[in-house]
């Protein structure tokens, strides 16, 4: 269906948003002598640009799913309606959750933080980070199975 206004802003705050391809979106406030809330008019124009933030907030106009993925909105589309996104959305949970989940952690804080950072100081956040991860046991067994050609059994430490 129809997100609109704070349900946009409620799907921008998520890492990696998956929408059905009947999926919309809408920041219909211009229409009503409102402005878009719920964080809108920070995290769109960071997921969007500040152009096309700006234009979807001033004309009201509707984005599809699929125009949505392609401006780095949402991550992915799925054929079909509620149920079959419910499925995907849960697919990626899996396939992530199996993950080294220490590494994802300190990957998405690192670059949430270095919005905020210069480059160089971007530089030395990743090298400790890296530093850090590489002292894990994910790390080891990431190494060893890919050296031995096998799938990496992570544990989340």
């Amino acid at each position: 269906g129809v997100a609109a206004g704070a349900g946009v802003s409620l799907a921008l705050t998520c890492d990696m948003a998956v929408a059905a391809s009947s999926a919309s979106f809408i920041q219909a406030f211009c229409k009503i002598g409102l402005m878009p809330d719920a964080g809108g008019t920070w995290l769109l124009p960071q997921r969007v640009g500040m152009a096309r933030a700006l234009g979807l907030s001033m004309t009201g106009d509707k984005l599809t799913a699929a125009q949505a993925k392609e401006w780095g909105l949402i991550w992915d589309v799925v054929e079909g309606g509620p149920q079959e996104c419910l499925v995907a959305a849960l697919a990626l949970a899996q396939r992530l959750a199996a993950l080294p989940t220490q590494a994802l952690v300190t990957m998405r804080q690192t670059m949430y933080a270095g919005l905020q950072r210069s480059f160089d100081a971007q530089l030395g956040a990743e090298r400790d980070a890296q530093s850090a991860l590489g002292k894990t046991h994910d790390y080891i067994e990431g190494v060893m199975a890919f050296r031995e050609k096998r799938p990496a059994q992570f544990k989340g430490h």
